[in-house]
């Protein structure tokens, strides 16, 4: 399965507090349409090339090292690569329901030029419901 980044909407007000989004092809070094196979060639040459095993447990490389890994966690599992595509991010279960519901409105919004004219108060509603929950 291929994705291209490039011709992925992203919010920028769902990434706004991402302070150091990072682009997992770039870490990996692979392009943004790159098969399953690329990705997984070029995390095990830049695994073996960035080991801490390899130099001394210096701080820095094993940082590396982490990144790498987490890049290859996003980009090697098909959900997770489809959703970082889309927003840049990965993690949305960080976020509050009402930004959640902001990007998926803004994915519906900007999918084919169609939009819905509910989605506002639907939104609301939706809301108004998990938080009767909460209580």
């Amino acid at each position: 399965m291929y994705y291209v980044k490039e011709a992925a909407h992203v919010d920028p007000m769902f990434v706004a507090d991402n302070t150091n989004p990072k682009d997992y092809y770039k870490v990996l070094e692979v392009e943004y349409d790159a098969t399953d196979e690329n990705i997984k060639l070029n995390y095990r040459r830049l695994a073996l090339k960035w080991h801490p095993d390899k130099h001394g447990g210096d701080s820095a490389v094993t940082a590396k090292f982490q990144e790498i890994n987490e890049a290859y966690n996003v980009l090697s599992d098909p959900t997770k690569r489809l959703d970082y595509d889309l927003t840049g991010i990965c993690e949305i279960e960080k976020y509050s329901l009402q930004e959640y519901l902001a990007r998926f409105k803004s994915m519906i919004l900007t999918c084919n030029g169609l939009g819905i004219n509910q989605t506002d108060r639907w939104s609301q509603q939706l809301i108004e419901n998990f938080e009767s929950l909460d209580k």
